[in-house]
C-alpha cells in the first residue's frame, strides 16, 4: 500500500561543522533522536552550488570539500518540526522538502 510522505533533502559540504561534529553527522543523530523513519548520508563525487565552485575528490583521495546530501523520509509534520533547528546550521547549503510515495 502506497503511503504519502515527505522527503527532506539537506545539501551541505563535507567540511561543514556543528560544534565538534561534522554537520551531516549532527543532522543524522538529531533525526534519529526525533524518531524519523529513515535517513541516509550520501557523499558526492562531484558537484557545485550557488557559488559555482566545483567540489570533488582529488588525486590520492584528498577531499576538496565534497558535497554531502542528507535525505530523510517521514510524515510532513515530523520533518517540518526540525526545520527551525536546521535552517541556522545550513548556512551555504540548501534544504528541500518534497512529496514522495512510500512503496515498500
Amino acid at each position: 500500500m502506497m503511503q504519502p510522505a515527505k522527503m527532506l533533502l539537506v545539501f551541505v559540504d563535507e567540511t561543514d561543522m556543528a560544534g565538534d561534529l561534522p554537520l551531516y553527522e549532527f543532522i543524522i543523530r538529531r533525526l534519529f533522536q526525533l524518531g524519523v523513519r529513515g535517513a541516509t548520508v550520501q557523499i558526492g563525487a562531484m558537484g557545485f552550488g550557488s557559488h559555482h565552485r566545483v567540489h570533488r575528490k582529488r588525486l590520492l583521495g584528498i577531499s576538496d570539500d565534497r558535497p554531502v546530501i542528507i535525505s530523510a523520509i517521514d510524515a510532513e509534520e515530523k520533518l517540518r518540526s526540525i526545520l527551525p533547528e536546521l535552517q541556522p546550521l545550513v548556512q551555504e547549503g540548501l534544504i528541500v522538502l518534497t512529496d514522495v510515495e512510500v512503496i515498500a
